[in-house]
């Protein structure tokens, strides 16, 4: 009898302490997440007043002035840059985002995708790995940009899809990415 209640108090302390690592854990978690909502809300401003700017430049541009990116073209052959995270363990994230990449193809690009005129450049490895798995065109020069994530790799994908667009390597691109709403949800386009 003395055993099992010396066992059933060692059970008790083992709770006890891993509640306490677990209540540990989530404060760490919450601090950090509290920090990238802090990041993401200070940059919105940003973001905003450059799409702003751009809408602006396009919509004020004269007849004479030619925007090469602003170009309208039959759409033969689509470009998809898809972000997605480089690891797992993010909920449906990844996977809400694959989704979305497939159903675009399915209901605007069914045609160019039959012809083969797809092609998909992903920023991140989960979107590449998922991709790839299910057969798609995929292309992985990006898909690390998150292990060093600088100005300068970014720049470099942005200029390569802006030069393709321009050299007519493809006619639509679209980016398939979700955008952080709060800490519940995300908007996915």
């Amino acid at each position: 009898m003395a055993g099992q209640l010396k066992e059933v108090r060692n059970r008790i302390k083992s709770v006890q302490s891993t509640q306490q690592i677990t209540k540990a854990m989530k404060m760490v978690s919450a601090a950090k997440l509290r920090r990238a909502q802090d990041s993401i809300t200070q940059m919105r401003p940003y973001a905003k007043k450059l799409q702003e700017m751009l809408s602006n430049i396009i919509s004020s541009a004269d007849g004479g002035l030619t925007l090469k990116l602003a170009e309208v073209r039959t759409i033969e052959k689509v470009l998809l840059i898809v972000v997605t995270s480089d690891r797992g363990l993010c909920g449906g994230y990844n996977a809400n985002i694959i989704k979305l990449a497939k159903a675009t193809i399915a209901e605007k690009y069914q045609a160019q995708f039959t012809k083969g005129n797809v092609s998909i450049w992903n920023i991140g490895k989960k979107g590449f790995e998922g991709l790839t798995k299910a057969g798609y065109n995929t292309n992985d020069r990006f898909k690390d940009i998150f292990l060093n994530l600088k100005f300068e790799p970014v720049q470099a994908a942005a200029k390569a899809a802006m030069n393709a667009f321009e050299n007519k390597e493809f006619d639509a691109i679209e980016i398939i990415y979700s955008e952080f709403k709060n800490a519940a949800t995300s908007l996915y386009s």
